[in-house]
């Protein structure tokens, strides 16, 4: 007891450090996003499934390689036959990752429980000088 009467100024700073460091998870900062070297570790080692968002002439313009076409207001209708697998992790991309995180839960809504939306969105993928591709 004495101790802590001695040493409540660290005390106090130890626990408040620390509840700073976990505030982003329970806040669930970030929740269901991803960044670009996340995504491609996900698609390589738990062959991710990638599904861009945009519309289908933003798409053609340049997309990341192997990427589903599936635009944000046709996503509840046309997910399930894009990809029929809900168990495989599904990473949705859009230009800057606005219309990605809305994807999110659409795709949770239907089931696919590893949604998640790549941060940044193709911009963060080029950025990181990953692959893009044209149709």
């Amino acid at each position: 007891m004495k101790f802590i009467v001695d040493n409540w100024l660290l005390i106090l700073i130890a626990l408040s450090s620390g509840a700073m460091l976990a505030w982003p998870m329970v806040r669930g900062a970030n929740a269901g996003s991803l960044s670009a070297q996340g995504a491609v570790q996900l698609i390589n080692r738990q062959r991710a499934v990638v599904v861009d968002v945009r519309e289908p002439e933003e798409f053609a313009a340049g997309h990341v390689t192997g990427a589903k076409n599936v635009p944000l207001a046709q996503l509840e209708q046309k997910l399930p036959t894009a990809v029929k697998n809900k168990s495989l992790p599904l990473l949705l991309v859009c230009a800057t990752g606005a219309r990605a995180n809305r994807a999110v839960a659409t795709a949770r809504k239907l089931g696919y429980e590893q949604a998640q939306a790549v941060a940044g969105g193709l911009k963060s993928w080029k950025d990181a000088n990953l692959p893009v591709e044209k149709a």
